[in-house]
């Protein structure tokens, strides 16, 4: 039997209808049998405050923490504000790396997919998101890089990704189920 490989997608947009949320949802329906993509919700975390980082930390914190360790390999679907992260990706980002030395992140196989209704596709927030990906000791895979833009003509009426952009999904999504198996094993 082959391993399956679990996948926390962080996606950077809280809007229930966000064009992240159906890339996501996508690239979990392109996905080979090895992955096992679930998107882990961010909407619920306080901002991070030390000073709430005791030994009864917020319990949204603990179980997104909780849910990124059990990860095996991390997905991130982002939107672009201001040529950056959201700041709720950020905070996301800040929540899992702490308390300082036992970070969730540590060692997870990631990459980074930006989504905008722009023409460069949320260039500025994924390699903001991958500044932080190198601090986190999280092996980010390089290519295909993943920028989408003209988001609003990814799907039609019933939220079905178009033919021109699902070949795209596929081969990111199968590069990395190998990036995956590639880094886990090491």
């Amino acid at each position: 039997m082959s391993q399956v490989y679990s996948v926390a997608v962080v996606v950077g947009s809280l809007r229930k209808d966000s064009y992240n949320r159906k890339v996501a949802r996508a690239l979990s329906e392109l996905a080979s049998s090895s992955l096992a993509l679930k998107i882990i919700e961010i909407g619920d975390l306080p901002l991070y405050n030390e000073d709430i980082e005791t030994d009864a930390p917020p319990a949204a914190w603990q179980r997104f923490r909780n849910e990124i360790s059990k990860s095996d390999a991390v997905l991130f679907v982002t939107p672009e504000y201001n040529r950056t992260v959201p700041g709720c990706l950020k905070n996301a980002i800040d929540v899992g790396s702490r308390p300082y030395g036992k970070s969730a992140w540590s060692g997870k196989p990631t990459a980074v997919v930006s989504v905008s209704p722009g023409a460069i596709g949320g260039f500025g927030a994924n390699h903001a998101v991958r500044q932080s990906l190198v601090f986190l000791d999280m092996p980010c895979m390089q290519m295909p890089e993943a920028y989408i833009g003209g988001a609003a003509s990814l799907f039609d009426e019933n939220d079905k990704l178009n033919e021109k952009t699902r070949p795209f999904l596929q081969a990111f999504i199968d590069k990395f189920a190998s990036w995956v198996k590639l880094n886990r094993s090491l």
